[in-house]
């Protein structure tokens, strides 16, 4: 039994210094790119990349149920995008507030017998909307089909060769859409997709449809969060991107090439992973058809959305991630350790698999093991302490570097009072608050197996808004 102990003790150790390691090559390749990224955009002019004829039209397809708090800000943020064409087609799907009957008085919403192809199967139409004090927005109000289906229904009424999936409870920089459109310029054959950087709202200041006032959010759990997406993005899918390696590009905001989407069959209904699920059926398809491609993570276009602040639903959400994970892995699980796929079948697959999966699995494991060593008198009492150490050295150093990149790339928190107080927050989150999350993912494969596919509550509290 001791043996077995000490085998499966050490087939841990090696797991965590394996995924520690891929975290700071990503963050290294991170800074690279931040600092090649500055470089070769210091001197981009984007009111002349507004002028140019190259610039592709985009449809902005924003699905929203139940967001009566939050619709206007976001429309609103839409409307005032420096962008040379684009249509918005918000997508009520079956609100059971005031959502649609918000967006009616605003923006004087009006029946219209706007003709569209139904390409992608959808739950039905119930009518269609254009606003006659903003001719840009369109309104499709249909009947509930969860977002994957209202982001179909979207398409199908969509009429440009871009489009930009984005919550409507999030809001645009007046400039991300010319950052994101960028490698479609630069490389219009290859690019397929961009996706930009995710930001909490949380503590910051709504007016007009802009962010006019970043600050942080006096919620704790908000605040962690906030060292999450700074990881999660600047650290973990900047470096993925540049090993061409990226599986994930937010459904809060990215754009794609609509004909290659189509025809993959649009997004699927039946995963709460939908988002990342379109992006590994694109590659797929690119792959199987030959096609040269290139999908980019861009570093500084920003959306601004708002995370949790109660537990129950932070815990929700993640849940909901985790599955949505597990599900889509399974799904596409041909492409594993296919060369048929390059580097997605050969190194993103595994490495999603064994570390983004199944790492919750096995950290929860290791504190069993920990737990279970301490009460049969296996632990090493010196040993377990340097390793706890190291441990959460590891991770305040990993939280750290992203700061650091996002002070080098965005610098977002003017004040060095917020900045301070990132960091300590950096350092809190390793005591309690990421071993809650391994829980709760942890727990998610039960809830997978048992055939949960509800997306949960999500409360809203909406932006704060200023005069």
């Amino acid at each position: 039994m001791e043996t077995a102990f000490n085998i499966l003790t050490i087939l841990i150790l090696v797991y965590f210094f394996l995924l520690n390691g891929f975290y700071f090559l990503f963050l290294l390749l991170s800074m690279f790119g931040i600092y090649h990224y500055r470089n070769i955009t210091a001197y981009v002019n984007y009111k002349k990349l507004f002028l140019l004829p190259q610039v592709k039209p985009i449809s902005i397809i924003a699905p929203a149920f139940n967001e009566a708090n939050t619709i206007i800000e976001s429309v609103g943020s839409l409307l005032s995008l420096e962008y040379p064409q684009f249509e918005i087609i918000v997508v009520n799907d079956g609100s059971t507030d005031e959502t649609m009957e918000k967006l009616t008085q605003r923006f004087n919403l009006k029946k219209t017998t706007r003709v569209f192809r139904r390409v992608l199967v959808s739950r039905a139409i119930r009518g269609l909307y254009s606003s006659s004090s903003h001719p840009k927005l369109v309104v499709v109000d249909k009947e509930n089909g969860g977002k994957a289906d209202a982001l179909n229904a979207g398409l199908n009424v969509s009429q440009y060769p871009l489009f930009c999936a984005i919550d409507s409870d999030s809001i645009l920089e007046k400039d991300s859409l010319l950052k994101m459109v960028r490698p479609f310029l630069e490389d219009p054959e290859k690019t397929q997709a961009a996706g930009g950087v995710i930001r909490l709202s949380n503590g910051c200041r709504v007016k007009s449809g802009q962010v006019v006032s970043i600050g942080l959010p006096r919620n704790s759990l908000a605040r962690f969060q906030i060292i999450e997406y700074f990881r999660a993005f600047l650290g973990g899918r900047l470096g993925l991107s540049m090993l061409r390696s990226i599986l994930i590009i937010s459904g809060a905001f990215g754009v794609f090439r609509k004909d290659t989407a189509l025809a993959c069959g649009g997004y699927r209904t039946d995963t709460i992973g939908e988002d990342m699920d379109l992006v590994i059926r694109m590659k797929k398809y690119l792959h199987e058809q030959k096609i040269p491609y290139r999908m980019h993570f861009i570093p500084d276009p920003i959306c601004w959305t708002e995370a949790p602040e109660s537990l129950k639903t932070l815990t929700r959400q993640r849940n909901r991630w985790h599955r949505g994970l597990i599900e889509v892995l399974l799904h596409n699980r041909t492409m594993l350790m296919n060369p048929r796929y390059g580097v997605t079948g050969m190194f993103a697959m595994p490495f999603y698999v064994v570390f983004e999966m199944l790492g919750p699995l096995i950290e929860f494991t290791g504190y069993l093991l920990f737990a279970v060593s301490i009460a049969l008198g296996l632990i090493n009492t010196p040993f377990a302490l340097l390793f706890f150490t190291l441990a959460v050295i590891l991770g305040i150093m990993l939280s750290l570097f992203s700061i650091l990149i996002e002070e080098y790339s965005l610098q977002k928190y003017p004040k060095l009072k917020d900045v301070l107080t990132i960091i300590l927050y950096a350092i809190l989150e390793n005591f309690a608050y990421r071993q809650y999350l391994a829980w709760v993912r942890f727990k998610a494969y039960f809830d997978f197996l048992q055939g949960k596919a509800g997306w949960g509550e999500m409360e809203r509290k909406g932006f704060k808004k200023t005069d």
